[in-house]
């Protein structure tokens, strides 16, 4: 069964930089709200000599996945450097509207907003605002499409402007949106999906590993079974989620949404199915309040197993 961490509090070193920007902003830190499409907020991106290809280090990290001589964990570190874009589309905003009719937001939030009411025209100009693109995953949770390259972007979306980015700072944009997913290049060839702990690393600008391959996080979870001697011990591996596949089919190790964690529990015999079910939901709350668990964990699949006599 697939299960997720309670939503938790932002880490403080994440909560401190979205105060510090204000929220969503672009390379250089400055809002996406208000944006126009005209004068100089209509340029492409502000890296200079940016060709518009795709990260170098990227690409060989994913050729060395596909080939399964690398793994995600090393995708995910090559984009601490890379410059990705970031899709924003225009939205049009009455200016003025009648006086009574309060401010608001446009859909996907973004940056993109309502105008305050001036004077008592019923009806106004319409302003073209500037708005991040955020997507819906299958499970329900949000997330946001970056893309390596700006072809690959036009592709998905022609009128999308790409706004080049660090990924760092798309992290944290996504992190300000409630984007709990990043998607590299959706609807390419290839999609790598990174998931909310490695989406918060690198919005921190930190390494990244994967919770199956975390030795401190599978201490924690051990040491919560002190008080189960029915389990007999713990053991993590890759879910059945790390997997993603192409648009051909072949199958690539890793990439995928998840679950990225499969929790093996090694029960002692002579359980009955409520004493299992008390098991696996004693552990679950355990987990949950384990800040380590809480931090590195997006989501779990338990597999329950005999024990050796």
């Amino acid at each position: 069964m697939e299960q997720r961490p309670p939503a938790r509090e932002l880490p403080g070193h994440i909560a401190a930089a979205l105060a510090g920007s204000g929220g969503a902003t672009d390379s250089a830190g400055q809002p996406w709200a208000g944006r126009s499409l005209a004068g100089e907020d209509a340029r492409i991106h502000n890296f200079e000599d940016d060709d518009g290809t795709a990260d170098a280090g990227y690409l060989a990290a994913v050729a060395a996945l596909r080939s399964a001589a690398g793994d995600e964990a090393a995708v995910v570190a090559s984009l601490a450097a890379a410059r990705v874009f970031v899709p924003i589309v225009a939205q049009l905003a009455e200016e003025s509207v009648h006086p009574a009719a309060p401010q608001g937001n446009t859909p996907h939030g973004g940056g993109a907003h309502g105008d305050e009411a001036h004077g008592d025209q019923l009806h106004g100009d319409k302003q073209a605002d500037m708005a991040l693109v955020t997507l819906k995953a299958p499970d329900g949770r949000t997330a946001m499409p970056v893309f390596t390259s700006a072809a690959a972007l036009s592709a998905w979306h022609p009128q999308a402007r790409p706004v080049a980015v660090y990924a760092a700072r798309a992290a944290l944009s996504a992190v300000a949106e409630g984007a709990e997913l990043l998607v590299l290049d959706p609807g390419s060839e290839y999609t790598f999906v990174v998931r909310r702990p490695a989406v918060w690393a690198l919005a921190r600008q930190q390494d990244w590993l994967p919770s199956y391959a975390d030795p401190e996080l599978a201490r924690a979870m051990a040491q919560a079974t002190a008080g189960y001697p029915s389990v007999r011990r713990v053991e993590l591996e890759a879910g059945g989620g790390v997997a993603s596949a192409t648009a051909g089919g072949a199958i690539v190790p890793g990439g995928g949404p998840g679950p990225e964690l499969r929790v093996v529990l090694y029960l002692a015999d002579g359980l009955d199915a409520a004493g299992v079910q008390a098991i696996v939901a004693g552990l679950n709350a355990e987990w949950s309040r384990n800040a380590v668990f809480a931090e590195r964990v997006d989501s779990i699949e338990v597999k329950l197993q005999r024990a050796a006599k």
